[in-house]
């Protein structure tokens, strides 16, 4: 025959066991759970704002320079490579055409005859 053998503890310090609720033993106020609140959320806030202000390190104030612009209709068989490539002077002619693109807001690479085109002068 086995024995079996029951711990005589009673249940509440079982279920309780290894947990303590408050380890140092202070007991805080109304009062010192606030101060306690409001010393944690002002640290809080002075680390945002610390990220945050590291968050624009490498902005300028200063505006980039002025660019100049020619206004050009595109004529019938014309596409934004072959104006770049007659405005260009021996420059880059794929760079011509991306600030083309991104300055007058194309989606694509394809122009209509008529339409009316910002090119920024290098």
């Amino acid at each position: 025959m086995s024995t079996i053998s029951l711990n005589a503890s009673p249940a509440k310090t079982l279920i309780n066991q290894g947990f303590v609720a408050n380890p140092s033993g202070v007991r805080l106020t109304r009062r010192g759970r606030l101060a306690r609140t409001l010393l944690v959320l002002s640290l809080a806030v002075v680390l945002a704002s610390a990220f945050g202000l590291n968050a624009g390190a490498n902005t300028s104030d200063q505006a980039g320079a002025p660019t100049a612009f020619i206004q050009v209709t595109v004529a019938p068989g014309d596409t934004l490579w072959s104006l770049a490539t007659r405005l260009a002077d021996g420059g880059d002619v794929r760079a011509l055409v991306d600030e083309i693109a991104s300055v007058n807001s194309l989606a694509s690479a394809e122009v209509q005859a008529g339409q009316k085109l910002r090119i920024p002068l290098r």
